[in-house]
């Protein structure tokens, strides 16, 4: 069985929350099928994103693309509250022009490795007015307000992206972690059409079996079967949206079987392939 779980639902472009949790609470790893920015606004939090981990300050933005798997982890009783940005990968490529892409940032930190963004003090005070009015926003319910929100949240990403490529914020590094299991991530995310075991993967880093189950699973909180299948779900999700044929992605994923990749795939999003494609029509 999985270790973790997708969590969430979007059925617009992007929606807004705001939370504050007063009590200490444990969050397990879990994963969305969309896009998350996460705007940190108090708490003593360590937030960790594919094996990697960061020790957050208020003010820190945390961008998670879909199908990463994280975590916050609460250090102390402080409340932990923050601002939190789900947006439709769909929506956002409507954004991709010759002159802009508002889901560069996001496609940054998944290339780089690098999910938190710490800003210089010439740009805190813009991001803090985009993210004030975003918040406010949320309230709104005077004349096209679903515009307005819209507007807010397309100024705030433009901000955000002007800050990322200016290099008028900090990219802050991860805790030290064990580098094998980080090497094996990346191998895992670069091959993963391909035919990949355990033993291979043992092989290839100089790894006992053991001993790369038991840390893989230590430093990220899944197994290495269930993250490839997980990873290989949500490339065939994305192929099929794109307009692949199922049983085509269904191989093309690297799944050796489709009655599997069916069961599989059903389980983890709620539907099978046919009726998600049917649901695009």
């Amino acid at each position: 069985m999985p270790e973790y779980k997708k969590a969430g639902y979007l059925t617009s472009g992007f929606k807004m929350f705001h939370l504050k949790d007063r009590d200490r609470r444990e969050f397990s790893y879990h994963y969305h099928d969309f896009h998350k920015i996460l705007i940190l606004l108090g708490g003593d939090i360590t937030y960790c994103v594919e094996g990697r981990t960061y020790d957050l300050v208020p003010g820190d933005i945390v961008l998670v693309s879909a199908g990463e798997v994280h975590r916050p982890m609460i250090r102390s009783e402080c409340a932990y509250e923050r601002m939190i940005i789900y947006i439709s990968p769909s929506f956002l490529d409507g954004y991709r022009d010759s002159d802009y892409d508002l889901g560069l940032c996001l496609r940054q930190a998944r290339i780089c490795q690098s999910h938190v963004l710490r800003f210089d003090s010439s740009q805190v005070a813009r991001l803090d007015h985009a993210v004030q009015a975003l918040d406010k926003a949320r309230d709104d319910n005077d004349y096209a307000c679903s515009l307005h929100q819209k507007l807010l949240f397309l100024e705030f990403m433009i901000q955000l992206n002007r800050a990322a490529l200016h290099h008028r914020v900090e990219r802050i590094e991860d805790s030290p972690s064990d580098e094998k299991i980080t090497a094996v991530l990346g191998y895992v995310n670069e091959h993963l059409t391909e035919d990949i075991s355990i033993e291979a993967l043992s092989a290839r880093f100089y790894l006992s079996r053991y001993y790369l189950m038991h840390t893989f699973k230590v430093q990220t909180g899944y197994t290495i079967g269930s993250y490839i299948s997980t990873k290989r779900l949500l490339l065939a999700r994305e192929q099929i949206l794109e307009g692949m044929p199922i049983t085509e992605a269904c191989y093309a994923c690297g799944f050796k079987s489709y009655s599997a990749f069916s069961r599989a795939y059903k389980k983890s999003f709620g539907e099978s392939p046919r009726e998600f494609r049917q649901s695009l029509s």
